[in-house]
C-alpha cells in the first residue's frame, strides 16, 4: 500500500486544504507517514504571502531533490499559492517535480469528483472548513487575488450537509474560512449570507462550537454581529485585519474604509458581544509609511487593546499593485525597529489582558496533549493547558486559571 507525506505552510485555508488531500489518499488506498524518506507521495502546500514563506517553501522543496534522484519512483508534486498560472516555467526551473497544481484545485491524477466531498475518516475535535474561495479585494500588498482567483462560494446546503457529517464522526468544533469570510454567498443565486449560514450549523447536534474567520472591515454587516451575539454556539471570537492605523496607508493598500470607519465598527461588536476576543492583522513599512503614520497604528493599538495581533513587516509580492506603482521605500532597519516596538507592546497589553482571567472559570475545548499537558482554547480563543489523568479529548470542561502569560495560562480542572 503506498505511503504519502504532506508538508504544509501557510493560513488555516492551506491547512484545510491539506486535511481535505489527506483525506482523498486515504480513500485512494495511501497511508500517512511522518518521515518523508518512507514516503511514494510527497506533497508540498506552499504559500506566498511573505518572502519568508516563499523561501521556506523552495528551500523545502530543494530538500526533496536528492531523494528523488535517489528513488526515481517517488511522486513529488507542489500545489499552494506558490503556483501561479505559468506552470511551464515551474516545471522548467524544477524538472523533479511530477505535479504542480493550483491551490484548492484537486491533484491531477485523482478523480475531482470526489474533492469537495473527501473528509477525514477520523476527524479532530476542532477543524476547518472552507465556505468560500478566492477575494475580490486586491489589496495593493496581497497575492491571494492573483493566486486563489475570484471569490466562489460553496453552496449552504452543501456546507451544512459536511458540518453535519463531521460532527456525526465526532468533531465538536469547526471553523469558517474564507479568504473574506464576509462575502459569502453574494454569487449563489439565494444569495445567502454568513449570518444565514451560521444560523443553520448552530443546530447540528454534536457541534459545540463555530468560528469564522477572516472578516474584512469594509463587508463586516450589522447582522452579522448581531448573529454571532445571539447565536449560543458561536464563538465571541471576532478576526478584524485592521493593516494600519493612518488613512493615508488604508487609501494606499485599497482598503476601503478609514480609521473612523473601522474604530465605529470595533465600538459596535463590543456593544453587541461584549466580552468579544478581537484579532487583528498589522503590517509595518508599507510603501511610503511615515514615522508619524506608524505612530498613528501605535496608537490603534494602544487605544483598542486586541487580543491577538498578526504582525508582519511590508513584504513586497511579485504581481500586487502595490509592486506596480509604489516603491518599497522604507527601511529594512525601520521595519524591523516598528515591528520590534508593535511586538513590545502588544505583548504589554496582553498581558494586563490575560491576568484579568487569573482566579476565574473558563471553559474550553480540549483539543489534545502536549508535553503531557491537555490543551484546548477558550470560545475567546485563549489557549490554556491543564493536567488531569482522566480522558477529556473532544470535550467540553471548566477551569479554573491559576497562572497567566501573554501567550497561554495554565490552569486546573473545576469537576
Amino acid at each position: 500500500m503506498p505511503n504519502y507525506h504532506i508538508w504544509t505552510i501557510g493560513c488555516q485555508m492551506n491547512k484545510a486544504e491539506s486535511e481535505r488531500l489527506a483525506a482523498l489518499f486515504e480513500e485512494n488506498g495511501y497511508l500517512s507517514v511522518d518521515d518523508v524518506a518512507d514516503a511514494d507521495l510527497i506533497v508540498i502546500n506552499t504559500c506566498v504571502v511573505r518572502q519568508n514563506a516563499e523561501d521556506r517553501a523552495v528551500h523545502k522543496l530543494q530538500n526533496f531533490k536528492p531523494l528523488k534522484k535517489a528513488r526515481p519512483d517517488i511522486l513529488i508534486a507542489v500545489t499552494g499559492c506558490w503556483v501561479d498560472s505559468n506552470v511551464e516555467k515551474l516545471k522548467t526551473a524544477y524538472p523533479f517535480v511530477d505535479y504542480f497544481f493550483k491551490a484548492g484545485e484537486c491533484p491531477p491524477w485523482l478523480d475531482k469528483s470526489r474533492w469537495s466531498q473527501a473528509l477525514p475518516k477520523q476527524p479532530e475535535p476542532a477543524t476547518y472548513v472552507p465556505i468560500i474561495h478566492g477575494c475580490n479585494n486586491f489589496c495593493a500588498y496581497c497575492v491571494v487575488p492573483y493566486r486563489r482567483g475570484r471569490e466562489k462560494s460553496r453552496p449552504l446546503s452543501e456546507i451544512v450537509c459536511e458540518v453535519k457529517e463531521l460532527a456525526r464522526r465526532g468533531t465538536r468544533e469547526v471553523t469558517l474560512l474564507g479568504q473574506n469570510v464576509d462575502s459569502y454567498g453574494h454569487d449563489i443565486p439565494e444569495k445567502p449570507e454568513l449570518a444565514d449560514l451560521l444560523t443553520e450549523l448552530n443546530g447540528i447536534d454534536g457541534l459545540y462550537r463555530i468560528r469564522f474567520l477572516t472578516n474584512h472591515p469594509k463587508d463586516m454587516s450589522r447582522r452579522l454581529i448581531q448573529t454571532a451575539a445571539r447565536l449560543e454556539k458561536v464563538c465571541k471570537n471576532i478576526t478584524l485585519p485592521a493593516q494600519a492605523g493612518s488613512n493615508e496607508i488604508l487609501q494606499a493598500m485599497r482598503r476601503g474604509y478609514t480609521i473612523e470607519d473601522y474604530r465605529q465598527l470595533v465600538s459596535e461588536i463590543r456593544r453587541e458581544i461584549p466580552d468579544a476576543g478581537l484579532v487583528s492583522d498589522i503590517i509595518v513599512g508599507f510603501p511610503s509609511e511615515t514615522e508619524a503614520q506608524f505612530e498613528q497604528t501605535v496608537k490603534l493599538l494602544t487605544d483598542i487593546k486586541f487580543d491577538t495581533v498578526h504582525l508582519a513587516a511590508y513584504s513586497p509580492r511579485p504581481g500586487t499593485i502595490a509592486v506596480r506603482e509604489m516603491a518599497d521605500d522604507v527601511s529594512p532597519e525601520d521595519k524591523k525597529r516598528r515591528l520590534t516596538t508593535l511586538e513590545t507592546l502588544q505583548a504589554n497589553i496582553v498581558t494586563e489582558i490575560n491576568a484579568q482571567l487569573q482566579g476565574k472559570i473558563v471553559e474550553i475545548l480540549v483539543e489534545g496533549k502536549q508535553k503531557g499537558k491537555w490543551f484546548g482554547r477558550t470560545g475567546t480563543d485563549k489557549l490554556v493547558f491543564f493536567s488531569d489523568s482522566a480522558n477529556h479529548m473532544g470535550k467540553l470542561v471548566h477551569l479554573m486559571v491559576e497562572k497567566t502569560s501573554p501567550w497561554s495560562l495554565q490552569g486546573t480542572i473545576n469537576y
